[in-house]
């Protein structure tokens, strides 16, 4: 199963040079970087764990890249995505976030039902990892 999440999800991946090419519009633009990973891409898990410092006052596109190489090498099975944030209105929005790493093998998620009281249905999304990890213990 294919996580679809940010912007241009539904895309096959990026080689290296689109990639680039989103980093450099985003240096065109004047927006602010960061890179976040995380082996949980839950929905809801919207706060990822950031790869250094944002990287406010970065100026250089192959730096950036370089950046997002390293973070590769360190959490190879992570989702790594690259957040750009335009600060031009006073306080700092998201306005491009894509994933440019996924892991080798992708868990994906599934449906949990449960009845509650009064024959309420509640349902949660699970991460397949997750249940296959703790179903071993």
């Amino acid at each position: 199963m294919r996580i679809t999440q940010g912007t241009f999800s539904y895309l096959p991946d990026f080689t290296e040079e689109e990639i680039r090419a989103q980093v450099r519009f985003c240096f065109d633009n004047g927006w602010a970087f960061s890179i976040e990973h995380t082996d949980d891409p839950h929905p809801r898990n919207a706060y990822w764990d950031m790869w250094g410092l944002p990287m406010f006052d970065l100026k250089n596109l192959d730096d950036t890249m370089d950046q997002i190489a390293d973070c590769r090498k360190e959490f190879p099975e992570h989702y790594i995505k690259v957040n750009g944030f335009d600060r031009t209105k006073g306080r700092q929005t998201t306005t491009l976030s894509f994933i440019v790493h996924r892991p080798t093998e992708e868990p994906g998620f599934y449906l949990e039902r449960t009845e509650a009281s009064d024959r309420r249905i509640q349902y949660t999304i699970r991460l397949k990892a997750a249940s296959t990890h703790s179903s071993n213990n």
